[in-house]
Parts: C-alpha cells; structure tokens; sequence
C-alpha cells in the first residue's frame, strides 16, 4: 500500500481575524478525522494545521493510496422470512441479495446466526477501500461544512469556472484556490467550485513569484515561506510575533515590555501574513489622560501593542505589527502615528470634558437610563444598591464604613453617563474611579467606585478596600435577587445578565475575605429593597449560589464526596467551607472513618423513619452492656469534639470522633434500636440522635459512606 503525506489548503479572501484560529483547527480536525473513519488514515498520523488571513490548510502524515478492503458481515432478515419450508429463497431474500450485488448463487452460502429469539441470515462480502481521491473529496466537502463561520456570503463563480450545477457559493469568503497533493502527485477532487492543483498564492505585495507552485506535500511550509513570504503556521507566526514585540521593546530600552494581551496576540497573527514589528510614539501630552483610556483605544481601534516601562506605566511608545516590511519603513511609522494620533485626542477631549461636572450633578441623569423593563431604571438601581449596601456595612463596620459605602454607591454608575463610558463602555467603573478623584472624594471612596465590578471574570483581583467589598457585594446581590424575582434565570449555556459570574463573584468575596456574613440572611436581606417589583426566590437562589460553589469547589481538585458532605449542611460561613473540606480530606485518611461513615449513614436512616426524636438520654433505662459503653464513651469524646468544634478546630474535632469507633460498632451489633418497650426505644433513639448531631457538625459524614 502507497503511503504518502498530503496537503489540503483552501486558499480564499482575507478571513474574519477574531475566528481565524477556531477555523484553521476545525477544518483540519474533521478532515483528518474524517480520512482516518474512512480507513486512508492511520489513528496515529501527526495532524498540522495552517491557518493564515488568506488561506486554511492541513497537512497529514500517511496517507494511503486506498483503503484496505473491509470485509462486512450484512444482516438481510430472519430465516424464516428469507427461507420456505423446502428451504428455497423466497423473492424477498433474493430482491434483498440483488440490492447487495449478489444473485440467487449466494443462497448456500449465508450464514445463519442467532438474533434475538430467532435466527437470522446474513451475507458476508469484501467492502472495496475507498480511493484517496473518493476518501478525500468526502473529507473536504465536510471540513467546508462543519467550519465554525460566525457569517455566510454568497457570491458568483467566476466566468469559466463553473462546475456542472454551480452557479454560486456560499462561503465565509470567496475561495479562490484548491491545493490537494498527495505526496507530489494531484488528489483531483472539487469544493466551492475549484478543482483541486499545486498552485497557490502567496504575500499579496511581497511575494518572490506569483503563483507560487508546491512541489510536494512536505515542501508547503518552506516554499510558502520563501518564494510567497507567508508564514502559513498560525502558531510560528505567533512565536514570531512575540520574538519581534520583545527584540523591539528591548531596543526601546527603560525595561518597557509591550502588553499582555493574548486575544489582542490572536487577532494581529490572524490579520498578518508575514508580520514586521516596527516602533512608533505619540505625543507626551496624551500620557495625562488616563492610560486605560489610551491602552484601551490602541488595542481596539487599532490593533496596536502598547508600551509599559518597568513600573507598569504607560509609555508614549507603542509597537505596530506591519504586514509589510519596505527599505524604508518611515512612511509606515509614520503612517500609525498620524491614524493614532486623532483616537488619542478623541480620549483627551471625552476626558477633559467629562469632567467638567462632578459625579454627583449625574445622579439625577441615572433615572432617565433604563436597566430592564420589569426593574426600572438605573436611578432606582442605585438605590436598592445603596439599601442593601448599607445594611451589609452595618454588620461589617461602624458608622464611617456606612457613610463610605453609601456614598460610593450612590456614585458608582454616573460614570454610564459620561462621554468616555459612552465611547469606551469596557472603561466603567475605572472612569468613576479617577473622576472621584477629580471630585476630591479621597481614594477609599474611588476606589470602591472603580473596584465595584469586581470580580468581573475568573480569577480576577477583589475589592481592595472593605467599603468596594462591599458595594461590590451589594451590585452582585442586586442582579441576582432582581433577576431571580422576575424569573430571569440561566437556561443551559443561555446567562444573558451573567448571573453565574455574579453568583461566583459573591462567593469568592465571601471565602476569600472570610466575611462573617450568613449568605442566606444576605440574599434574604436584599429582597426588600425591591418592594413589590419582584417575586421572592431567596430560596432558589441559595440553592444556584451552592451549586456554584460546588462545581467551584471541584473544580479546585476537591472530591465530589468531599464537596456533597460538606454542602450537605448548607454551611452559611462560607470562610469556613475550605478548613471544612480539609478536615473532613483528613479524616476519611484515617482508619476508623469507612465504619463511622457507614454507621453515620445507617443512623441516619433510622431516625429519617422517625418523627421529632429528642436528642436527649436517660442512664437509667440503658440496659445492655454496648449501649453503656457507648454511652460512656460520647461522655468523654462529645465534649472535646464540641470544644475543638466552636473553637474552629474541624480537623481535630472529626479526628477526636474517631475513637468512637468500637463502641458505636458493637452496639449496632448488639443493640435492637427498636425495642417493644416504648421507654426503651425511645431512649436509644435518643442516644443515636445525639450521636448524629455530634458527628455532623463538621459535614454529612454519611455522604462519604461508600
């Protein structure tokens, strides 16, 4: 069998930068996927993917020729259809043989086999392999239409290039070009109207010949590079980019590096074919507006990387990734300095205008903002915000903290109303933050404005101060409680208001800062701030808020186990969750902790049939020698469990429950829980209770019960 590597690339318009990496992985993906169900393909084949702004490639180790040939076993029907009494083809097995290929000769030899509860017949024939050709057109024509295209075009064929059938195309951008090479030799398959050869495109200005011919397969990369200066690879082109932003930035000296910004990274590979990295500068004037606003309108606007000195600053520096590289590379410098330079003004201008009006003179403009039909305006946000962030403060300081978080809550959302939120929505928050400032609000004030979006996504930083915690958890708990009261909820990956990342955003606040606040008294606190508005949830939303913290918690590596016996109690300090979780990770290491999880598991079913035991135990009425050893023993191990307990030491209050093992082992051995004497049934009762409650105050330890 010929084996041989292959090369697909569809060579077309520029493509869309934002989707390009997703489109290049995807088409290589299924049409090796699809080569190797075919068999033409070994599982183990290296898979390589291309992906530049014109053009989506593959290339895939061998590659045979053909196919092996399959033998298949056909089920046609059961025997006695198939088969009269004298054992002859009835016509229905013989029409079912003729759509085989096979004729009435075939008879004798089917096999019959049991299928059910009756025998059946079946044919067995050799399936030819498909060619490479049959094998590749298939695969191509389902990478084309499995590409994740964020938006259909349609557009005409060429004069003279039209297939039989072909009119026009749909496509992410017109194709213009179909290289298939297996090995050196020319896989004739079609897509998009193109027949497949070895000739493509390469730099659209800087390209050494034109077309540019690939020899072979394996020749792609490096003749792309030489004679049509493309990068194809999307990731050399990355590493390449990086390795001239660094080289630049270091020429540029002071310890400047430019900013990390991988989504920004992926759209400049994406607009690039072979990438020059080249030093710019603007005015020092501008450095004065704040550099968020700056950075910002670079990276958006235009694609630029801006330059940060050694302490985080911005510079007037900023790196351009041309898709050029003249002689001469001042006309392109000098071109980005004079297309930046009216952006930078634009922010000046928003800047220097917004504020000339203080925060609080935009108040009043909230209650013409609408939030959402149902919950009113922004003006009537901001002042359940303030309610619920003021009875927060309350608990968590004194009359200065409340003053604080009143403030910064009433101001937190006028910076919606400024020129440069209304230019750059992504900047709010920040805005208000140095408009604050402006004001002479004094720091902890602004920044709690800034900081009360926080944490806006995973792994983002908290609040800095407890006046942003706050304000922070008041806006967070004011979503969801509105949310939830109007039934505004998530629906599978639908979360339009983002109720989940605010919902995570309240727990890690919690945890994190180790609030000493009861989560369900939170949520239930912040209903009345919404008056007759909303329908109160409060208890579907403790249950979204668990949840959460529980695909949270496993996430960081805790076991499910873990997680269930620890939730199972609704612990309403949520800083206590992790010390919670290690030590019940301590406990379950210990010998003694499958007996007393299934015991605590066993236990807990007795007293769920029944009603309203009384946790209380009577000596006199113990009879047989276990429930006295038992009973002992809860005398001189419950009391220090309960003090390591309160004292916060869960680790060493499980690990004291461990010596009860033996006692509570031979009195489910030797004890009838239900005894015919009402007393005495009672009173065991009674003393299983008071062993459950002890032993759950940590966790549900049943739930770590195999």
């Amino acid at each position: 069998m010929t084996m041989k590597n292959l090369l697909v690339e569809l060579f077309v318009e520029e493509l869309p930068p934002k989707a390009l990496k997703k489109l290049g992985e995807s088409f290589a993906v299924v049409l090796a996927d699809s080569l190797k169900a075919q068999g033409l393909v070994p599982a183990d084949a290296a898979v390589t993917h291309f992906a530049s702004p014109r053009r989506l490639a593959v290339h895939v180790t061998s590659v045979a020729a053909q196919a092996a040939d399959k033998a298949v076993s056909q089920k046609l029907m059961p025997v006695a259809v198939g088969l009269d009494a004298a054992g002859n083809a009835t016509p229905a097995l013989l029409k079912k043989l003729q759509a085989q290929g096979a004729d009435v000769s075939a008879v004798a030899g089917l096999k019959r086999a049991p299928d059910g509860k009756a025998d059946a017949l079946f044919y067995d024939s050799t399936v030819k392999g498909a060619t490479l050709a049959e094998g590749l057109q298939k695969a191509l024509l389902d990478a084309i239409a499995k590409l994740p295209i964020p938006k259909v075009m349609s557009y005409q064929l060429q004069s003279g290039c039209e297939l039989p059938g072909w009119s026009s195309v749909s496509f992410v951008r017109p194709a213009h070009g179909l290289v298939a090479l297996h090995g050196s030799d020319v896989v004739p398959v079609q897509a998009l109207g193109l027949h497949a050869g070895n000739i493509t495109q390469g730099h659209r200005f800087e390209a050494a010949v034109s077309p540019v011919v690939i020899p072979d397969a394996d020749a792609y990369a490096a003749v792309l590079a030489m004679d049509g200066a493309v990068i194809a690879s999307f990731a050399d082109r990355r590493a390449e980019i990086v390795r001239q932003l660094a080289a630049a930035a270091a020429k540029v000296g002071g310890g400047c590096t430019p900013i990390d910004d991988d989504a920004l990274l992926d759209e400049v590979t994406a607009l690039v074919e072979r990438p020059n990295v080249l030093i710019c500068e603007f005015e020092a004037q501008f450095l004065d507006v704040p550099q968020e606003c700056l950075i910002l309108t670079m990276k958006a606007n235009q694609k630029y990387f801006p330059l940060l000195d050694a302490a985080g600053k911005l510079t007037n520096k900023f790196l351009v990734v041309s898709n050029i590289n003249p002689e001469d590379t001042s006309f392109v410098i000098g071109g980005n300095e004079r297309v930046v330079r009216p952006r930078l003004a634009d922010a000046k201008f928003f800047f220097d205008q917004d504020r000339k009006k203080t925060l609080a003179s935009r108040v009043e403009g909230l209650g013409k903002v609408v939030y959402h039909n149902k919950l009113g305006t922004q003006g009537e946000r901001v002042e359940r915000v303030r309610a619920i962030a003021k009875a927060i403060a309350a608990q968590l300081g004194d009359a200065t903290l409340v003053a604080q978080v009143d403030q910064a809550a009433q101001l937190a959302k006028t910076d919606l109303v400024t020129d440069m939120v209304g230019e750059f929505p992504e900047l709010q928050g920040i805005m208000g933050g140095y408009y604050a400032l402006n004001d002479g609000l004094g720091e902890t004030v602004a920044n709690a404005i800034e900081d009360h979006y926080k944490p806006r996504f995973a792994g983002d930083a908290l609040p800095r101060n407890t006046a942003g915690l706050v304000v922070a958890l008041a806006d967070k708990l004011e979503t969801l409680v509105g949310m939830f009261g109007i039934g505004n909820l998530p629906t599978g990956d639908k979360d339009p208001f983002a109720l989940r990342r605010h919902a995570l955003g309240v727990i890690r606040m919690l945890v994190e800062k180790d609030l000493p606040l009861n989560v369900s008294a939170l949520v239930q606190s912040a209903a009345p701030a919404f008056g007759s508005l909303i329908t109160d949830a409060s208890g579907a939303l403790v249950d979204f808020m668990f949840d959460r913290l529980a695909g949270s918690l496993r996430e960081q590596g805790y076991s499910a186990q873990e997680v269930d016996a620890v939730l199972a109690l609704r612990p309403q300090r949520l800083g206590d969750v992790a010390k919670r979780l290690t030590a019940v990770r301590a406990f379950t290491a210990l010998p003694e902790s499958p007996a007393l999880a299934a015991a605590n598991k066993r236990i807990s079913n007795i007293l769920k049939k029944t009603d309203d035991v009384d946790a209380h135990v009577s000596e006199v009425l113990l009879q047989e020698v276990a429930e006295n050893a038992l009973y002992a023993a809860m005398q001189h191990v419950l009391p220090r469990a309960q003090d390591q307990w309160q004292a916060g030491d869960y680790t060493a209050s499980l690990q004291s429950l461990a010596a009860l093992r033996v006692p509570v082992d031979a009195f489910f051995e030797d004890v009838m829980v239900n005894a015919e004497q009402m007393d005495l049934r009672l009173n065991r009762l009674g003393l299983l209770k008071c062993l459950h409650v002890a032993m759950n105050r940590v966790a549900d330890l049943s739930k770590l019960a195999s």
